[in-house]
């Protein structure tokens, strides 16, 4: 059998650029989840559910809106920080880091960078601890890629909005306390898109769970109707115009998922590479064939190219000078390598690789899902070469 090894996926001793708050945080985390979420992710899995008993938790422990002002009840801590934070909750589970993206990056962001101090006051510490918990409505059944084609509506009457529109494939939407929504209002004879903050108690605002899934089961998914929804002039985000509103609370979103589906992606090494040196097929472990160690080779390098981008584009983030079409870059390689790199753990791990008895088939699953939303891999491609070319192909 094979000697004790410790799996250690920082194989370019990334650690040792990290501060000691950093490192601390990130370790913070990696409790959290072998801890507390590990024990519970099989049967959420199965059972289609989110471990609501751990939001609190989320809270707790600073997790939500963490790179925030410390004056409205977050961490203040920097991107580095939020970064290792969502590859160790993604290293558990696509859905658990998906629920802090979404309060942090779609609802807590937006509310900081384009609402009044009067929101900013009430919503971020709430949402903060996990008192409340928000959503983010802006995809629609029929337009995703092209969210400039949305057809939810708002009309000003005298003291508020009336909203008309459906927004689907809303993470925590039926479990959610307050939707950030995005609709066209027609401001001087042109329709501008703006955002606004609606509580789910409002009239007309109906939150429909969508089932059927086979990806992401340890997350809520859900469909958001607008029929007729009044709502009062003062839950108008007022720094929102345009469609680069949406798109930037969107960059920090991709933002966390780079990081994050790395982790993910180092789950099904450690599990990969684990079992290799264990399975026994004829008189040796797996792991001292050619073919299985190229694969563990290719696993690890892509894993170590994944988390050098992801550093440096924390990097530039911390320093403002990050720019949206370095982070399309960043969530297109590390989702797509993430990807490939569980399709390849599942082959080494044969018929147990389709089981929930080992990480990989729900980390392949996931970030199927991954892989397309908040921008597909061909959508980041484009912008990426829009970039580098100055033409457009998206037209």
């Amino acid at each position: 059998m094979p000697r004790p090894i410790d799996v250690n996926a920082d194989y370019y001793q990334i650690e040792e650029l990290l501060t000691e708050e950093e490192r601390m945080v990130r370790d913070v985390a990696r409790r959290f989840v072998d801890e507390e979420f590990m024990p519970r992710v099989q049967r959420c899995f199965r059972e289609n559910s989110f471990p609501m008993e751990l939001v609190p938790r989320l809270g707790q422990l600073g997790f939500l809106g963490m790179t925030l002002p410390t004056q409205y009840g977050c961490a203040g801590l920097n991107n580095i920080a939020y970064g290792l934070v969502s590859q160790e909750l993604e290293r558990g589970d696509s859905g658990l880091r998906s629920f802090a993206s979404v309060q942090s990056s779609l609802v807590m962001y937006p509310i900081y960078a384009f609402g009044s101090e009067a929101q900013k006051s009430f919503w971020l510490p709430r949402l903060a601890k996990a008192e409340a918990i928000g959503c983010f409505g802006l995809t629609e059944p029929d337009f995703g890629s092209n969210p400039s084609g949305m057809l939810t509506r708002a009309k000003k009457e005298k003291g508020g909005y009336v909203l008309n529109g459906t927004k689907r494939w809303i993470t925590n939407g039926s479990i959610s306390d307050v939707a950030v929504v995005w609709a066209k209002l027609e401001q001087d004879g042109k329709d501008v898109i703006r955002g606004f903050i609606i509580e789910k108690e409002r009239k007309g605002f109906t939150r429909l769970e969508i089932e059927g899934k086979f990806s992401f089961r340890a997350s809520i998914t859900s469909e958001l109707i607008f029929e007729d929804c009044w709502i009062p002039e003062e839950n108008l985000m007022p720094g929102t115009g345009g469609l680069k509103s949406p798109l930037m609370c969107l960059t920090q979103a991709r933002y966390g998922i780079a990081w994050g589906a790395t982790g993910a992606a180092i789950a099904c090494y450690e599990s990969a590479v684990d079992y290799a040196r264990h399975r026994v097929m004829f008189s040796r472990p797996i792991g001292g064939y050619q073919l299985v160690q190229a694969k563990l080779v290719s696993m690890i390098t892509e894993i170590t190219k994944a988390q050098l981008l992801s550093y440096r584009l924390g990097k530039l983030k911390d320093a403002g000078k990050m720019r949206p079409e370095q982070v399309s870059m960043a969530k297109m390689n590390n989702v797509s390598t993430a990807l490939h790199i569980s399709r390849i753990a599942r082959d080494i791990l044969g018929a147990n690789g389709i089981t929930d008895d080992y990480p990989i088939i729900r980390h392949l699953l996931n970030l199927a899902t991954v892989n397309t939303y908040e921008g597909t891999e061909d959508i980041h491609r484009l912008t990426i070469g829009r970039d580098i070319t100055g033409l457009n192909a998206f037209e």
